[in-house]
């Protein structure tokens, strides 16, 4: 052979060893040219969502099951290979474990800071000034037990200025002061957040209630937020506000969860697996909010997650096990508990007292229903008037209220924290509470410490009525706190029980010289019973309060109280809080408790409807490049149907709209020959073409070839069931394998609004 022949040679031998099959078939008969499937090859971002779009759940496991069974078989061929396969399977329980540790540290963290500078309004420590005031006394030598919260160390603010601690002018002084600390900490909290991280305002459990069904908010739960919500969440909960740290704290782990799983590609390249590491950082953040570990795994289960198998069950008891134990660590409150608040009754309760127990049920769920009501209304005006565009002023005047009015009286000045364990704990002879101001008569026959036999004194007086204030207060105040546009969760009223010895109910059962009522045991059960009326939860509410309480014995308090609550509120409407703020917001969330009862059909849903404009679809074989790119822009369909033909209509797949734009700007760049009058075909052998045609495109890896399919009789309550169990995007409407329509979730819930009378067009996104 002479150099030419040679080269000839050589050249088609390359060309053979690099052609796609197909081409070797077709031969050059049809002029096509070198056909390169160029997606044998992984792009970036295939495979991936666009902003404010719902993620397909069957084809993220699909995904997942091809991963899981490249990795099996690629352990069997070394034991490198071995040992990665290993490495894949214990990521999951490495994720969890610094999920814990950091949601752990975060939430002992927020507690000392919160600590700290909730008491900085009142005055500060002399001997170090990053104590609090009970850290300051502790260390104290000149500290006595009648007055175990003064000591030289600590000053307040008029001693430290004007050398008083007592008057008119030293009080208006240290009024004035509070308002001026609160004012600065609200304002610095709105002003981080909206410069900063506007996600990171709110409680954040509507979203990541969303987030977990398959919905994509990026930046929500990003690294900016978890900075921002972590600072704002302290200055919020010391600036005095009606507010709690116990959704944030949700939220905050929720970051930390999707910060360390973007750390492996098992799960940062899968939307379906990264919600599974979502929901058991959720429960590590109510393992850390409230001391409960076990509570924390029963809510992700009951109240947030939409996907929650047994694998994610287990992961979720892990993490919420390691962030318990690092908070237990750190001891933020120097009691060796989880929470300020825990407290331990070893009196039993009676079975009359069942009544009461209900009775506050029934006012959980009274007060349930009002605030879910008046706090949506609230809302909707905040976000269609002009109210809505001065955050930052809203914030103010609403501190400013609660500063004013919350400073007179000491249960409304304190923190939430401090009032809870307050109203919980129960009297003894070493508590030094207004609420257990008992008179001490020396001609008694009883111990002096017999607290349940001794006469109320002026204090328990004095606190009722301060206590009733407090409760209107928090009542009205939390309705306009909760939704500004900084960190916030919600506040629990808690209720107090008084009771006395002669009335006739008690005499049956109270036996002389033991405590007949628990009135801590009433403040807890109405606790539950509120925030079950508000948040409609009911096991994992009442295990997080055993979780507390430490006591088996009230268990069915408990339970009395919050199913008595969920009733009540559900006789005036469904929706807890977080659901009626998803659907304010217009999330597409599908909830798996709502009941579809209507006799509709697919094809009253499905689109196009009659007058319509036909159906936006590919063909399998007949368009080309610039046709393809034309309808992604004429239109704004998340993917389009694939049929043979516009005639026979006959269904061959579906192709998602951000992967035909990503395959087609790669195969631009990556493929010689491809232009805009190239033929696109999602078939597996080339279609003839005449010759001299440019280089056709295969876009058949992209192609969906098992999309969902109904026929156009299914009735729309097993759609829907359809749409809730598997997670679906979309499904396809035939008939006799011929397409009719389209059904989005979008679609699927504005059909749900529309046969509830609402506003079907609330439902924003898709």
């Amino acid at each position: 052979l002479d150099n030419t022949a040679l080269h000839e040679f050589t050249d088609i031998l390359v060309f053979l060893l690099h052609a796609d099959p197909n081409m070797v078939n077709a031969g050059d008969m049809n002029g096509s040219g070198n056909l390169m499937d160029f997606l044998d090859e992984p792009f970036p971002d295939v495979g991936t969502y666009e902003d404010f779009h719902t993620i397909d759940w069957l084809r993220e496991k699909s995904r997942d099951t091809d991963r899981h069974r490249k990795i099996t078989s690629k352990s069997k061929e070394s034991i490198w290979e071995f040992i990665k396969s290993l490495l894949d399977a214990w990521s999951g329980w490495v994720v969890m474990l610094l999920i814990g540790l950091l949601a752990g540290t975060l939430a002992g963290v927020i507690d000392l800071a919160v600590d700290w500078m909730t008491d900085l309004k009142e005055g500060v420590c002399l001997s170090a000034f990053w104590y609090s005031h009970e850290q300051c006394c502790w260390t104290s030598n000149e500290t006595t037990f009648d007055d175990r919260d003064k000591c030289p160390q600590w000053q307040k603010w008029s001693e430290l200025l004007v050398s008083q601690s007592e008057g008119a002018s030293a009080y208006i002084l240290n009024y004035f002061l509070y308002i001026m600390w609160a004012l600065c900490f609200a304002f610095l909290a709105v002003s981080l957040v909206r410069v900063f991280a506007p996600y990171a305002c709110g409680s954040g459990i509507p979203e990541i209630k969303t987030i977990l069904s398959g919905f994509i908010i990026r930046g929500y739960l990003g690294k900016w937020t978890l900075l921002i919500k972590t600072v704002t969440l302290v200055l919020v909960v010391s600036s005095g506000l009606s507010l709690g740290k116990e959704g944030p704290l949700v939220h905050v782990a929720c970051c930390c969860g999707n910060f360390f799983s973007s750390l492996f590609s098992k799960y940062s390249k899968n939307e379906g697996k990264r919600r599974e590491v979502l929901s058991a950082a959720a429960a590590a953040g109510v393992s850390v909010a409230f001391g409960a570990p076990i509570g924390g795994v029963l809510f992700s289960l009951e109240e947030v997650s939409y996907y929650f198998p047994l694998k994610t069950l287990w992961r979720s008891f892990f993490a919420a096990l390691v962030a318990a134990f690092t908070l237990r660590s750190i001891n933020p409150f120097g009691n060796s508990r989880l929470v300020l608040f825990y407290v331990e009754y070893h009196t039993p309760w009676y079975m009359a007292e069942l009544f009461p127990f209900i009775l506050l049920g029934v006012f959980g769920g009274l007060w349930g229903t009002l605030f879910i009501r008046c706090n949506i209304a609230w809302c909707r005006r905040r976000k269609t008037t002009r109210l809505g565009k001065y955050p930052v002023l809203e914030v103010i005047v609403i501190t400013a209220i609660t500063a004013i009015i919350a400073y007179p009286n000491p249960y409304t000045r304190r923190s939430t924290s401090e009032l809870i364990s307050e109203l919980f704990n129960d009297c003894g002879a070493l508590e030094s509470s207004q609420l257990c101001d008992y008179i001490n008569d020396p001609n008694m026959t009883r111990p002096v410490d017999d607290i349940p036999d001794r006469p109320a004194g002026p204090g328990v007086y004095t606190a009722m009525w301060q206590l009733a204030l407090a409760l209107v207060f928090k009542i009205v105040i939390t309705i306009f706190t909760f939704g500004m546009k900084i960190p916030s969760g919600l506040f629990i009223p808690s209720m107090l029980a008084y009771h006395h010895h002669d009335w006739i109910i008690f005499r049956n059962w109270c036996r002389p010289g033991a405590d007949c009522v628990t009135p801590g045991l009433y403040a807890m059960v109405g606790a539950a019973a509120c925030l079950g009326g508000v948040t409609r939860m009911t096991v994992s509410l009442v295990v997080i309060m055993f979780e507390l309480t430490g006591g088996l014995e009230y268990i069915v308090p408990l339970m009395a109280a919050a199913v008595t609550s969920k009733w009540v509120a559900d006789a005036f409407g469904k929706e807890g809080i977080y659901e009626a703020h998803i659907h304010l917001n217009g999330y597409p969330f599908l909830d798996v408790k709502d009941e579809f009862t209507h006799r509709t059909l697919a094809t009253d849903v499905m689109r196009p409807r009659r007058g319509e404009a036909p159906l936006s679809v590919l063909t399998q074989d007949s368009m080309t490049v610039e046709d393809v790119e034309t309808l992604i822009k004429e239109t704004d369909y998340n993917g389009f149907p694939v049929v043979v033909s516009k005639d026979s209509e006959r269904l061959i797949g579906f192709a998602q709209r951000r992967e035909l734009i990503l395959a087609i700007k790669n195969a631009r760049q990556r493929q010689d020959g491809v232009v805009s009058n190239s033929i696109v075909y999602f078939t597996e052998d080339p279609p003839e073409l005449p010759p001299n045609s440019p280089h056709p495109l295969k876009l058949r890896r992209i192609l969906n070839l098992s999309p969902f399919t109904v026929t156009d009789h299914t009735p729309m309550e097993t759609v829907v069931d359809i749409f809730r169990k598997l997670g679906l995007r979309q499904c396809l409407v035939t008939r006799s394998g011929r397409l009719l329509g389209i059904i989005t979730k979008k679609d699927v819930l504005r059909h749900m609004a529309q046969m509830a009378n609402q506003d079907p067009e609330s439902i924003m996104f898709n």
